[in-house]
C-alpha cells in the first residue's frame, strides 16, 4: 500500500510538473512581497519564468516590455500601509497606495486580457491582501486599495470566463516575506503576542503556502475557478 500511495504521489508530481513544462510565466515586482517564493516554485515546476523587478507598471513600460503575452501573469504588487487615524490620512499617503498597488493591477490585466482572449486561454493570479476581507484599524487607506484590487480582480474574472481566461487573486496575511514581516518585526514581542491571539494557528505561513496556490491556480486544468480572492490567512479571516 505504501509502495502504492508513492507511485500515485510521483505520478501527481510529474504530472504537475508536465503542466508547466514550456509555460511562460511573468512575475511582477519580482523581488518584492511573494515574486522571489512564486518564480522559485514555478521554476522548481519546469516554467519558463521572467522575475521583472519593476514596481510602478505604466502603459509605456508594458509595450516596451511585455510585447509577448505569457500564459501566466503573476500581478504581484506590494505597498506598506500608511498608518494613521480616519481625520489624519494624508492625501499623498492614500494615493501612493493606489498608485503602487491599484493602477498597476488593471494596466497590467488590460494589457494582458486582450491577447488572452484572442488565443482563448491565459492565467492571471493577482497576490493581494486579506486586509479588506477584516479591516484593519489605523489602516483604512490600505485596506481601501487592496479592497479595490480584490474587487477588480472579481469583475474582471467573470468578464474573462467566457473567453477561457481565468484571473484570481490571493488574499493573503500572515505570510512570511519581507515587505511586511521583516525579521525584526518576527522578533517583537507584542508582535508574537498579536500572533498568538488574533490567528488561529498562531503562527506566520511560509511563502511557499502562496506559491503552491498560485500554481493551483495557473495550472491549465483547473478552469473552473474564476473572479475569486481566496483568503490564505492562517484562518485571520475566512
Amino acid at each position: 500500500m505504501f509502495h502504492a500511495a508513492a507511485k500515485d504521489f510521483m505520478l501527481t508530481k510529474e504530472h504537475i510538473m508536465s503542466q508547466f513544462s514550456g509555460k511562460s510565466v511573468w512575475v511582477t515586482s519580482a523581488d518584492r512581497y511573494m515574486g522571489p517564493s512564486i518564480a522559485d516554485e514555478f521554476e522548481r515546476l519546469g516554467a519558463i519564468v521572467t522575475r521583472d523587478m519593476h514596481v510602478l507598471y505604466d502603459d509605456h513600460y508594458l509595450r516596451e516590455t511585455l510585447a509577448e503575452i505569457p500564459d501566466i501573469v503573476i500581478a504581484n504588487l506590494a505597498e506598506p500601509p500608511r498608518k494613521d487615524a480616519l481625520e489624519a490620512i494624508q492625501d499623498d499617503d492614500w494615493n501612493l497606495l493606489f498608485d503602487h498597488l491599484v493602477h498597476p493591477l488593471m494596466r497590467i490585466v488590460r494589457h494582458v486580457s486582450g491577447p488572452m482572449k484572442a488565443r482563448g486561454h491565459g492565467k492571471i493570479v493577482a497576490i493581494t491582501s486579506a486586509a479588506p476581507l477584516r479591516g484593519i484599524p489605523f489602516a483604512s487607506g490600505y485596506c481601501a486599495a487592496r479592497g479595490a484590487q480584490n474587487a477588480f480582480i472579481k469583475g474582471a474574472g467573470l468578464e474573462l470566463a467566457k473567453f477561457g481566461v481565468q484571473a484570481n487573486a490571493i488574499g493573503q496575511n500572515y505570510i512570511e516575506n519581507d515587505t511586511y514581516y521583516p525579521p525584526e518585526l518576527m522578533q517583537d514581542p507584542r508582535f508574537i503576542s498579536n500572533l498568538s491571539s488574533q490567528v488561529p494557528t498562531k503562527k506566520v505561513g511560509r511563502g511557499l503556502e502562496t506559491a503552491k496556490l498560485a500554481a493551483y491556480l495557473a495550472d491549465p486544468d483547473v478552469e473552473h475557478v474564476v473572479g475569486q480572492i481566496i483568503p490564505l490567512a492562517g484562518g485571520w479571516t475566512t
